[in-house]
């Protein structure tokens, strides 16, 4: 599964996430402040934040993009010599672009989060006439916004068309590297669908996790010292009272909440998943035989067959019943959580309008990241139903004991 496309898959993101743990935090504690050497310093403190599409240019932003190339360009020159691999440049530089892409769309959220706070002030003064609002002032907010969601839609869709490409390619290697041991590998129940179909569902599913999962890191590094800086005005929360950090600790409280709540009511999905992967599988197995030979595809065999479909559809649909209500009502009530916790703050009118869309951007932006494992669920089930058919060919080609759900159907196919 990875090392048909990744030079050495599990020495690899061993030395990536040991990379990119240095590497960051070289650049919070050292390279950051280092600008000024190649004439892209930061601005002095207490500058005001740049509020437009320019921040995306600015000299911090440009020594950033230095920066990661320079370190990405360390990492896979070594990769380069230490293991040559057929799909280096898109498993490893391609891998590198679609994490900086992440970043630039992490730093987008917090280009439109610092917009918030002036248009939204404009608006209350507008509606409230504590001070002349000219219409090109407003205007020219609008047209701010639409100059950064300009650049946000630019990049999303040439990232869309690079990705597409990208997992085609990771489909292409697993494809040569399964069909080149298929002489080991045919036997195995539902081989031909493993092998079209289960490849690609991998990649893509993997893929969408891992950057998910990047998006969600990233997020919580640039929102998470925002979100505590407009806590200055949030002195207590409903039922803790005055606590510290209290957006942040409120956040984790929460998301922690819902991540255990979807964990424990989704625990059966994944083996549910992967079995009807299976039974599905072997009743359209036999009908394709059925095509070529008479004897085959009897209906007695493929009611007997199409009935193993239906028990476990109806055991699937009964698990989702319960996780889906479960997971709804949580979903529902986190849309006016944030309201919930600043309850307090804005019935005493301690904040203006600009100031509380930034917090319930931030907040969400924060507890969206916190959340990964419960947004992420659906498809982490889905990964692992086809990580386990995938699984029985590893362990052949290793000469390992087939996982035990396929030694069942060995067993049941011996004593049929």
């Amino acid at each position: 599964m990875f090392i048909s496309f990744f030079p050495s898959p599990r020495l690899f993101f061993i030395s990536a996430a040991a990379w990119t743990l240095f590497a960051v935090l070289l650049w919070f504690f050292l390279a950051q402040d280092l600008g000024h050497l190649a004439g892209l310093e930061s601005p002095p403190d207490g500058t005001p934040p740049i509020i437009g599409i320019s921040v995306f240019w600015s000299k911090p932003f440009l020594w950033f993009y230095v920066y990661y190339a320079l370190a990405v360009g360390i990492f896979a020159g070594v990769w380069r010599v230490l293991s040559p691999q057929p799909w280096f440049y898109w498993s490893v530089l391609g891998t590198a672009l679609i994490v900086f892409v992440i970043y630039f769309q992490v730093q987008v959220s917090v280009a439109i989060n610092a917009w918030y706070g002036p248009f939204w002030d404009l608006v209350q003064a507008a509606v409230s006439k504590s001070k002349p609002v000219t219409l090109p002032e407003f205007y020219a907010q609008i047209f701010t916004f639409f100059s950064i969601a300009s650049v946000a839609v630019t990049v999303i869709a040439l990232n869309n068309f690079f990705v597409s490409h990208y997992l085609f390619r990771w489909r292409t290697a697993m494809n040569d590297f399964y069909t080149g041991h298929w002489s080991r590998l045919r036997h195995i129940e539902g081989a031909s669908q493993r092998v079209q179909e289960d490849s690609k569902r991998f990649a893509v599913l993997t893929e969408t996790l891992g950057v998910n999962l990047v998006d969600a890191v990233m997020t919580l590094i640039a929102f998470l010292p925002l979100l505590h800086q407009l806590s200055a005005n949030v002195s207590e929360v409903p039922l803790l009272g005055a606590i510290p950090y209290p957006l942040v600790t409120m956040a984790l409280i929460w998301s922690v909440f819902g991540t255990a709540l979807v964990a424990l009511i989704g625990l059966r999905l994944p083996g549910l998943e992967f079995r009807n992967q299976r039974v599905e599988a072997a009743y359209r197995k036999e009908l394709v035989y059925g095509e070529d030979d008479a004897n085959r595809a009897q209906p007695p065999t493929l009611r007997e067959l199409f009935k193993a479909v239906r028990v476990n559809y109806f055991r699937l649909y009964f698990n989702y019943l319960y996780f889906n209500v479960g997971r709804y009502l949580y979903i529902q009530t986190d849309n006016i959580f944030p309201f919930i916790v600043l309850a307090p703050t804005i019935v005493a009118g301690k904040i203006t309008l600009g100031p509380l869309n930034q917090i319930l951007s931030a907040f969400g932006q924060v507890r969206d990241s916190l959340q990964f494992l419960l947004k992420s669920w659906p498809t982490m089930i889905e990964l692992l139903s086809v990580y386990k058919r995938l699984r029985s060919f590893e362990a052949t080609l290793d000469g390992e004991a087939l996982p035990e759900i396929d030694q069942e159907f060995i067993k049941n196919k011996q004593l049929a």
